[in-house]
């Protein structure tokens, strides 16, 4: 059985009988059902819900996992420290800036040499602060940057912020005062 309609288009020559013929089982299978049902609003809605959880999920154990590896390498720069610390031990008291407080460590003349020149460093460690040796300075920052608190073979460390390092207020060298 066709519809009024498309009898008009078959007499008039505008469609071909084998598009008809294709249209009516068309028809008939959606009024059977059997073309896949499309989802209600309420079904996408929830998978919407179930896509934001994963992705929360997803950045939520991202950052869990991120803090996790951050622990874990201060943790391991913090046993660096305790393994390769040198007694600091010594009655000359050598002042540094740390966290815009000056802490005081006793040293002998020796390490406040080396600690001049850059052969020691002085690290954090729990509320205290150890020497360490250059060779235990790169696989401590490494791990953990902000472990190490004085080192004068690094020259950006060194570096004054003073103002003058713009050249319009240079102070000459052949000053003589």
């Amino acid at each position: 059985m066709r519809n009024p309609l498309q009898e008009q288009l078959l007499k008039a020559g505008l469609v071909k009988k084998s598009k008809v013929a294709e249209v009516a089982r068309e028809q008939a299978k959606a009024r059977h059902g059997k073309q896949p049902v499309a989802p209600t609003e309420s079904q996408r809605e929830a998978e919407r819900a179930r896509q934001d959880k994963a992705d929360r999920d997803r950045a939520l154990a991202q950052a869990r996992n991120a803090e996790a590896r951050a622990r874990e390498l201060r943790a391991q720069a913090r046993q660096m420290i305790v393994d390769g610390q040198i007694k600091a031990s010594g009655e000359r008291s050598y002042r540094f800036n740390v966290d815009g407080g000056i802490r005081t460590l006793s040293v002998d003349d020796a390490q406040a040499r080396q600690l001049a020149s850059g052969a020691l460093v002085i690290a954090r460690l729990d509320a205290g602060f150890v020497l360490l040796t250059r060779a235990h300075l790169v696989k401590v920052r490494e791990r953990d940057p902000d472990a190490i608190v004085l080192d004068h073979g690094n020259a950006a460390q060194d570096k004054d912020d003073d103002g003058y390092d713009d050249p319009r207020y240079a102070v000459p060298d052949d000053l003589v005062w």
